[in-house]
């Protein structure tokens, strides 16, 4: 037997099995019978020639044989591990056909760039930062949390594990990483735990802790506990959820309906939603709109949902010139939009993706930035670049604020419009903010909500009659004395061509 290069027979050895299945596709149809029994022949077939080849491939060049100078063959070992991987590839194909993740690992090129905003620094909630020592202060609050659950209900430990275990598998498939060093049971205790203590969070702030026996000074479970709202911008995180079907399991136990639905996502917009809050109707209207239930999602995704389903949603536009291939579409700043003529306004609406531009102006609802603003934007377009299916919405709408804002001054006049408001150091940070979101964001405005509106804007920018009426206010009617300075010229003016008409009209006419 002659010796090959190891390119050319792991080529001969993917070509065969192509070509096995090429030929099996293409013969003609028989009869159930016939067709039953050729397919299994082939198969058969198949499987003796992939044992012969691996065979093959595992045997060392025999004493005597001619191995062609200056092609060395790879060892047995270093084949069996070619077989190997190309084995655990198809494996690996067929375990993401049936998987459908919602809950993902931020890339790292993202994470490196933005770590606080990706990482927990209080809570670990599910298996990515399970462990962590330092987060693990908190693991003494979750085992308290727990004891007053089955104090509550008279349940044992036992009830929970074994009705998460029941469901673990379906657990494991909506993140993205298989954690084969998990244990099953350190799995379902996991779940179990982390569970119940976001549970037991989203029932304090609903009915108050102190009616589920925690005392009005506890530093975790109190509505007046510091520790609140950093734990709300952990548990927003992409990578720090636990399933949605999970956390109805745990409450539906408590609630004896295990198989209960939707309640806990109406109770975690009423957690989250002192995140991002417009105006003062914003929390009465997220308390009573409907939510579409999806057992394979988890809070974040809820908690955008209820941010987008406050109102209908435009329907994406790809805006293209005629002629021409599909190009960015970018708009100006503030600063320079309002050179040429346009006018913002603040609209008065809780949907703070809902803008409007029409005969000039640009009315865009009120945004409140605070210091959890830039964690909860960025977690959102992390899950709107992973998760397949999925609208880019909130990518949309900062991309958009992005374009507007590129200094302080820009800050400054939407502030004075009343359309945005901050707690941050200055407004060179929220200027700093925005330009920091889309970093390393594949995305295209034209295939968003706002293309036709961006088109729009570009449009009345490049006329030029808009750009010479903005520079005459700007230049004589910025302030009151200007005004009164060009109406006095223009008096004057008239003044004086009067006298000059008069003058000429009786030097022709001298009896008028």
């Amino acid at each position: 037997m002659v010796a090959v290069s190891s390119k050319e027979l792991l080529t001969y050895y993917l070509i065969t099995l192509q070509l096995g299945e090429t030929v099996q596709s293409g013969l003609p149809k028989r009869s159930a019978s016939t067709a039953s029994t050729e397919s299994i022949n082939i198969r058969h077939q198949r499987q003796q020639s992939q044992d012969h080849q691996l065979h093959d491939l595992q045997q060392e060049p025999s004493e005597g044989k001619d191995v062609p100078k200056g092609e060395p063959r790879p060892p047995k070992s270093e084949w069996v591990d070619y077989i190997k991987e190309l084995q655990r590839a198809h494996e690996d194909d067929v375990a993401w056909a049936r998987a459908k993740p919602s809950i993902y690992q931020i890339p790292s090129y993202l994470k490196d760039a933005e770590k606080d905003a990706y990482v927990p620094q209080i809570v670990s909630l599910g298996p990515y930062h399970h462990g962590d020592k330092r987060l693990s202060q908190m693991e003494q609050h979750k085992w308290r949390c727990l004891r007053h659950i089955l104090e509550r209900t008279n349940h044992r430990m036992d009830y929970y594990l074994g009705s998460v275990k029941a469901v673990e598998e379906r657990a494991r498939t909506c993140y993205d990483e298989k954690f084969p060093s998990m244990s099953s049971e350190e799995f379902v205790k996991m779940m179990v735990l982390d569970g119940c203590f976001v549970i037991e969070l989203f029932q304090g702030v609903k009915g108050g802790f102190k009616a589920l026996g925690y005392p009005r000074d506890d530093p975790v479970f109190s509505s007046m506990g510091g520790l609140m709202h950093r734990i709300q911008q952990d548990m927003i995180m992409l990578e720090n959820q636990i399933p949605l079907f999970i956390l109805d399991r745990l409450l539906g136990l408590q609630h004896g309906n295990p198989n209960q639905k939707g309640l806990v996502a109406k109770r975690a917009v009423r957690f989250f939603e002192p995140l991002m809050q417009t105006d003062e109707h914003s929390r009465t209207r997220l308390k009573y709109d409907p939510l579409f239930y999806e057992g394979g999602l988890h809070c974040l995704e809820v908690y955008r949902r209820s941010l987008l389903r406050l109102g209908t949603m435009p329907e994406a536009r790809t805006w293209t010139k005629r002629g021409s291939r599909r190009r960015q579409q970018h708009i100006r700043s503030v600063v320079e939009l309002r050179e040429a003529g346009i006018n913002f306004k603040q609209r008065k609406t809780d949907r703070f993706w809902d803008i409007k531009f029409k005969c000039g102006t640009l009315r865009i609802p009120r945004l409140r930035i605070h210091s959890g603003t830039r964690s909860l934007f960025l977690n959102l377009i992390a899950f709107e670049q992973s998760h397949f299916d999925c609208s880019n919405a909130i990518s949309s709408y900062v991309t958009f604020m992005d374009n507007l804002i590129n200094s302080p001054e820009d800050v400054g006049y939407l502030h004075y419009c009343g359309i945005i408001e901050h707690w941050l150091g200055s407004d060179a940070e929220v200027a700093d903010l925005f330009n920091r979101l889309c970093h390393e964001v594949a995305f295209n405005i034209n295939d968003s909500y706002l293309s036709e509106l961006s088109a729009d804007l570009n449009k009345y920018y490049s006329l030029k009659w808009n750009n010479w009426r903005a520079s005459l206010k700007h230049n004589y009617f910025n302030n009151p004395w200007t005004i009164i300075s060009v109406m006095a010229a223009f008096v004057l003016l008239v003044l004086t061509f009067t006298q000059t008409f008069y003058g000429v009209y009786g030097y022709y006419k001298p009896g008028f």
